[in-house]
This record gives C-alpha cells, sequence and structure tokens, in this order.
C-alpha cells in the first residue's frame, strides 16, 4: 500500500512519528534549504570556509531566533537529522555550532548583554562560524581535570586565558582559518589566586585576516572517517573581556570577591557542562534518520539485486532468510531509533522547562566522568543511539556489496559519523561504565520486574531487557559487596566491564520502552498493524545480540534463545508486504539524499554518474 493511500490522521501519525510535531511548511523549508546546497562550491565560486558559513546561515534562518533557540527542540533535532542525512560533515558543524556553541551562550547567561546578542545573532545567520573546545589531547579524562586557565585581573576586569604547558591543547573544528570564528572555551577559573571551578568563555579565533593575536593553531588533523577542519588550539595569555565570561549566576565583585550559586566546583562543573543536553538529545534524531535511510537503500538494493547462485539462479536477495534478517532487522532497528528520538526529545524538553537545582540538590555525585551526572537518561540516549546507527549503518554497508562502500551511496559516510561519536560528545563507553556503577549501587532499592510478555509482543524485549537488567545489577551488588571498599580502585577495577555492560542495557532498556510506547500509542488501525512486528523484530533482534549475557544470568533459557530465529522470520515475512509503505514513508526527498542506491532502478542511476573513456584504434 503506498503512503498516499493512508488516511489523513494515518498520514499525519507517520509524520509526527518521524519529524515530532514539526508542521509541513517548516519540513518544506528544511527540504528547499538542503536541497538548494546541492550547488557545487565551484559553480557558487565559495572557499570552503565561506561555503560552510553560507550552509549554516541557511540552516540558522529555519530555526528560532538566537536566544530561542532551545524553546523548540523537534525543531532543532529535525534540522539536523536532515542535514547529517544530506552531508554528515554538515552535520557535525552544524552541532557544534547551534548546540555546544551557541546553547552555551543560551544555556549559561540569565541575562545576555547587548554584546553577547550580537555575537549570538552572527552565529545564527552564519556570518560567523561557531565552535566548542573542551578537551585537552594530552591526558586522559580532561573533561574533570581542566587545565586551561582563565586568570582575573582585577586591574582591569578582564580574563587572561592562557594553556600552561603543550599537554593542554584543546583539541577541536577549529581549523577553518579564513572566515570569522568564535569558541566557546572550557577553562578553569582562577580569582585571587584560587581556583574557582570550570566555566565557558566566548573566544574570537580568527576574523577577516586569519588568526588573532594570541590564538595558535596546529596543522590540521585529519580524520577520514568525519572530515572536518580539526586542529589542536593554543592560547597564549589572551584578553577576554569580563562580558564574555558565561558567568552562569557566578560574578566577582567591585571588591574582588568570588560568588558562585553552584557552591562546589564539581556542581559548577556539572552545571558548566549541562548544554551538553542539547547534543545527546538531538543525537537519537540524527541516528534515527541516517539509520532509516541506511535501512531503505539496504532494503532497495536487496529488492533489486538477483543472485546468480547455484541454489536459486535469478532469485532476489532478499528472498534469502540470512539477508532478510539483516536488512528488515535494520529497518526494524531504525524504527527503534526513531521512537528513541521522541523519547529523548521528551526528556529534554522536561529538563529545559525544570529549573536547576539549588546547589547540592538534585544532582549525582560524578563518577569516571562527568556526563551521567549531568543526565543519566539523556546521556545514554546518546551512547545507545550512536552505536546502534554505527551498527545498522555497517551492517547495511556489508550487505550491498562494493555498492556499499561507494562514497556517492552514503552509507560509508554515514557509519564514519556514528562510529565517530562513539567517543565525540562524551565517551559512549565511559557514560555506560558510569551509569552501571550507579546501577549497582542503587540495586538494593531496585523493585520487582514483572514477567515478559509472549516474545512476538511489541513489550516483550522491554520487560526482557528491564528483567535482565535488575538481575545483572544485583549480582553486581553482590560482587561489589564482597570487596574492600577502602580502595575504589581496587574495588571497581574488576567491576568495570559488567558494569559497562549494565549500563549499556540500561540505555537499551530505554529505547525498548519508547519503542513498546509509540506502539501502544498509534491509533489508526492499519498503521498499528504495519509498526508492531517491526517493533517486535527490533526486540527479538536486539535478544540475539545479547544472547549471551541473557543465557549467562539465566534471564532466558537456551531453547528461548534457539527460538528467536524462528520468531525472526516469521516476522519478517509479516512485515514483507508492507515494505513499500515503510521504505516510502521512511526515505528522505530525492534531492535530499542524491544516492543511487535510493532509486527505483539502482544500476541505472548508477551509470548515470559515470563517464567513460573509450580507447582509440591502434
Amino acid at each position: 500500500m503506498p503512503l498516499a493511500s493512508l488516511s489523513t490522521a494515518a498520514r499525519e501519525e507517520v509524520r509526527r512519528l518521524l519529524h515530532g510535531p514539526c508542521d509541513p511548511s517548516f519540513l518544506s523549508s528544511l527540504h528547499k534549504a538542503l536541497s538548494v546546497d546541492a550547488w557545487s562550491d565551484a559553480a557558487r565560486g565559495d572557499a570552503p570556509g565561506d561555503h560552510l558559513l553560507r550552509r549554516l546561515g541557511w540552516l540558522g534562518e529555519i530555526l528560532p531566533a538566537a536566544d530561542r533557540i532551545f524553546e523548540d527542540p523537534a525543531r532543532l533535532s529535525t534540522v539536523h537529522a536532515w542535514a547529517a542525512v544530506t552531508d554528515p560533515s554538515l552535520c557535525l558543524a552544524a552541532l557544534v555550532h547551534h548546540t555546544l556553541c551557541l546553547g552555551s551562550m543560551v544555556r549559561l547567561t540569565d541575562e545576555p548583554g547587548e554584546r553577547l546578542k550580537r555575537r549570538m545573532e552572527a552565529l545564527r545567520s552564519g556570518r560567523v562560524k561557531g565552535t566548542y573546545l573542551i578537551t585537552e589531547a594530552g591526558q586522559a579524562n580532561s573533561h574533570l581535570a581542566t587545565r586551561t586557565r582563565a586568570e582575573f585581573d582585577p586591574d582591569t576586569g578582564e580574563f587572561v586565558l592562557h594553556t600552561p604547558d603543550p599537554q593542554a591543547a584543546k583539541f577541536g573544528s577549529a581549523g577553518t582559518l579564513d572566515v570569522p570564528q568564535t569558541a566557546v572555551v572550557l577553562a578553569r577559573l582562577v580569582v585571587d589566586g584560587e581556583d574557582r571551578g570550570v566555566f565557558a568563555f566566548v573566544v574570537d579565533l580568527t576574523g577577516d585576516d586569519g588568526l588573532l593575536p594570541g590564538i595558535e593553531v596546529s596543522s590540521p588533523l585529519g580524520l577520514g572517517a568525519l572530515p572536518l577542519d580539526y586542529v589542536l588550539v593554543r592560547f597564549h595569555h589572551v584578553r577576554v573581556p569580563y562580558a564574555d565570561w558565561l558567568a552562569d549566576g557566578a560574578g566577582v565583585g567591585s571588591d574582588g570577591g568570588f560568588h558562585d550559586p553552584a557552591g562546589s566546583s564539581g556542581r559548577r562543573l556539572q552545571r558548566t557542562l549541562r548544554v551538553g543536553q542539547g547534543l545527546w538529545a538531538t543525537m537519537p534524531a540524527v541516528a534515527a534518520a541516517t539509520a532509516r535511510q541506511s535501512a531503505v537503500q539496504a532494503v532497495n538494493y536487496a529488492r533489486q539485486r538477483r543472485t546468480q547462485s547455484s541454489l536459486a539462479p535469478g532469485v532476489p536477495l532478499l528472498a534469502y532468510r540470512t539477508q532478510q534478517r539483516a536488512v528488515l532487522g535494520a529497518l526494524a532497528d531504525a524504527f527503534a531509533l526513531t521512537c528513541a528520538a521522541g523519547g529523548a526529545r521528551a526528556v529534554w524538553t522536561d529538563s529545559l522547562a525544570a529549573p536547576m537545582a539549588p546547589a547540592g540538590e538534585g544532582a549525582g555525585a560524578m563518577g569516571f566522568t562527568p556526563w551521567a551526572a549531568v543526565s543519566r537518561p539523556l546521556a545514554a540516549y546518546k551512547a545507545v543511539a550512536v552505536r546502534l546507527a554505527a551498527r545498522v549503518t555497517a551492517d547495511c554497508q556489508s550487505r550491498c556489496g562494493f555498492s556499499g562502500y561507494l562514497d556517492v551511496n552514503r552509507l560509508a559516510a554515514y557509519h564514519g559519523f556514528h562510529h565517530a561519536f562513539d567517543a565525540a560528545g562524551g565517551d559512549s563507553q565511559l557514560i555506560f561504565y558510569d551509569i552501571g556503577r550507579s546501577l549497582v549501587e542503587e540495586a538494593a532499592t531496585a523493585g520487582t520486574v514483572p514477567q515478559a510478555p509472549p516474545v512476538m509482543s511489541p513489550h516483550w524485549w522491554s520487560a526482557t531487557a528491564h528483567r535482565h537488567r535488575h538481575g545483572l545489577a544485583r549480582h553486581l551488588s553482590g560482587r561489589l559487596r564482597a570487596t574492600d571498599p577502602s580502595d575504589p580502585f581496587d574495588t571497581w577495577n574488576p567491576l568495570l566491564e559488567d558494569a559497562g555492560i549494565l549500563g549499556e542495557l540500561y540505555a537499551n532498556a530505554l529505547v525498548a520502552e519508547d519503542v513498546a510506547r509509540t506502539v501502544d500509542g498509534i491509533r489508526d488501525p492499519y498503521l498499528a498493524q504495519v509498526l508492531q512486528p517491526l517493533a517486535a523484530l527490533h526486540g527479538v533482534m536486539a535478544a540475539r545480540r545479547w544472547s549471551g549475557s541473557l543465557l549467562a544470568h539465566g534471564t532466558l533459557r537456551p531453547a528461548d534463545v534457539q527460538g528467536l530465529t524462528d520468531v525472526a522470520d516469521e516476522l519478517c515475512d509479516t512485515i514483507v508486504p508492507h515494505l513499500p509503505l515503510l521504505t516510502e514513508a521512511f526515505t528522505h526527498p530525492e534531492d535530499i539524499v542524491a544516492a543511487p542506491l535510493a532509486a527505483t532502478d539502482y544500476d541505472t542511476a548508477l551509470r548515470a554518474t559515470l563517464t567513460w573513456t573509450r580507447g582509440g584504434a591502434r
């Protein structure tokens, strides 16, 4: 059944599922902005930096005003999701530009002055490129031990920003030296010789004539998986005006006295880093969009490609069970990520509406990293989304033969983006370690978990994952009680691997909850009939991946695991008749994707991208 055959109400449900509450006129404007951007650099005559600014400006035009950019999380997420499908490098630049650089100015300032308002508008309009400098390349966990210093000068009221040694150089996408560029730099504030915690400062890196005095950048650092302008940045006694301190309620009085509502350096770091919530909440939407497009292209390839195997010459790839489980499983995982995008957006919307808790209240203690303490669910959403999307895009690549690795089909770029983001934006494995550690310590208060419904139910994996999570937490809690608590390193060192598994399971359970909740909320009976087996297939394929842990802790029996393959095949048979509807709904417009693998006739579309050279007669 084509998408147009659905009722008006059902089509509206599909739109809200994929894009949240974004209205059709906004989606049309977004489509226009990104399709116009398909013009080549040479045709526009732009230098690379100017071209990037032009693209950021187009996106800024359809976002809310600079000081209200976080007031519409669905719009912000959808802009970056479509940008990722169009060009993952553009998406990364835009995420840093909007959610981290501009977002810091919005979130860490109660009443921005005129100077800051002008800077924010310059970023929104694309007159200036924004970047975010937090990571220090010379040491692990630099977020917890920032060494770049911003020392308050009482004589001038300015801050002196300085890199104390080569190991404290900042890593970031700040190598676009041919355009004006502004960074939000995280540095340790020093007032009257005392460490006052880590704050954010707005610092101009370049102007119309290149690097500004006191700014030093390295030669470019190549990163083929996610190409961008990466460099190391060092500061040499750069003067930063008081108005460019994103003080978040802190201040230095006329008498030199320092005050900070955070109350402690740990709490200050959490408040400064809360801008990361916008990035984490947006990543599931980005992951969902690229995963949907990857899965559609893999299904399209499997339906068109005919094999010459001796088993069944001329049969399309999609007839093989192995291919069905892979590409329809990818479609199911893409659907799950789409549900998770809605769940993450809801968490972020609630956090934006809630006031920051007073000092010492409502904040989790920082463990191995600050991320889970800033927001456990949003950090988990980021980590699980990029990891699942990397798996989906990699599987789709491998199932499309050499075509999956051609740059023109985008799958390599999608995989590189999410694979690189496993470490970027808060290291996913460290997030899982931290969440698992907290869950083990909380295990004594865990309640009972209901039994799972039948395996064909969209609720089966959610219930199974929760039961497994609680069982694993209790198991690790028992191991923790048997250790000597006087040495935290010796206590946790042997438990970290299992703690990471527990943290990842928590994140997977969040996604499973979103899937079940989404399917339950579908009102159109036919659409529910289409999506329920997709939801169930995600759960079955997830359980297959988790089978070792599920068996080891007795959550599932061997016979349960052995039966999952038959259930997956039955669900695939149910999904196949609905593929025309699903692929039409999940794909992006042709002039956004511009990938031959998305075409009705892949071979013809690929040949249309080529020119040919014929040798002459000899």
